[in-house]
């Protein structure tokens, strides 16, 4: 009964197993870039990012069709134009980098739609904003591993700079760190990681595994390493659960792993060891002298 409900499907059908190796790369390297977009208060930045590919991987449809590596460099190049652009309109007018970024995304969602929809199909369309993580390609899976991989690397690398920045950026400037150089890597992650996830989730989800993981474990600890750690857990298992949940129930893969994510994280809400609502509820124990 147990083997018929978690393992089979996972064990005889070569699309679960792809998905699921796909989800769990994916989880590796997109929970730790949402732990530091949480840490650094740039959490919507992942969801801009997000939008910002649609019309670079809309232009490569039009040139290339469905081909993955016409879509994902021009969702690259895109996401990269969108961060300049309002980077440097936060610098040049009154607009702060928030605002700059929302105006940018909400522009590229939509040209990105109607770039799609001159050429495209309904079915077309679909596949660009919500993925088809049951249908990754061997080409999706390496691009995905690869993104993955760097990101590890990458992270490694800048850690400490990246931890310094979060927490006292000052300190960082004054003994002169790298602080800028961190910040353009990380942003490049950011994006990096948005791309491979569009193979699989499709633009409007793409940040779905990377910012509730990352969210759910801010709820539960205040340790960089291990907040990484529960992201990256929660990101895997709500990977599983959600492409065991859409085979059972005949659902649609990549909102089912999201929907699983977003479980851990109203749970968090509830009953994290580290603000959760239960906690600030209920009376605290009180050392007695």
């Amino acid at each position: 009964m147990l083997y018929d409900l978690l393992l089979q499907p996972l064990l005889d059908f070569a699309f679960m197993r792809r998905a699921l190796v796909a989800c769990l790369a994916l989880s590796v390297s997109a929970g730790p870039i949402g732990v530091f977009l949480v840490l650094r208060r740039m959490s919507l930045m992942g969801d801009a990012m997000s939008h910002a590919i649609l019309p670079g991987a809309a232009i490569g449809f039009l040139l290339a069709g469905l081909s993955l590596w016409a879509m994902s460099l021009g969702g690259l190049a895109a996401a990269l134009l969108v961060a300049l652009l309002a980077g440097g309109m936060s610098r040049l007018t009154p607009l702060k980098e928030d605002a700059a970024l929302a105006g940018f995304y909400l522009i590229s969602l939509a040209l990105g739609v109607l770039l799609v929809s001159l050429k495209g199909s309904n079915v077309d369309l679909l596949h660009i904003l919500f993925g088809t993580l049951l249908a990754v390609s061997d080409d999706a899976l390496l691009l995905i591993a690869g993104t993955a991989s760097l990101t590890v690397v990458v992270l490694a690398a800048i850690y400490r700079t990246l931890i310094a920045e979060c927490f006292d950026p000052a300190f960082l400037r004054a003994v002169g760190g790298r602080g800028g150089l961190a910040h353009v890597l990380f942003l490049a992650l950011v994006v990096v990681n948005m791309v491979a996830a569009m193979q699989a989730l499709g633009t409007l989800m793409a940040v779905g595994l990377m910012m509730l993981p990352a969210a759910a474990a801010r709820l539960w600890t205040i340790s960089i390493g291990r907040m990484i750690a529960v992201a990256v857990l929660v990101a895997a298992s709500s990977s599983v659960i959600g492409l065991l949940v859409s085979y059972h129930a005949d659902l649609p893969s990549g909102p089912s792993v999201i929907l699983a994510a977003g479980g851990v994280y109203l749970v968090s809400i509830l009953a994290g060891a580290n603000g959760g609502l239960l906690r600030r509820l209920l009376p605290q124990r009180h050392l007695e002298h």
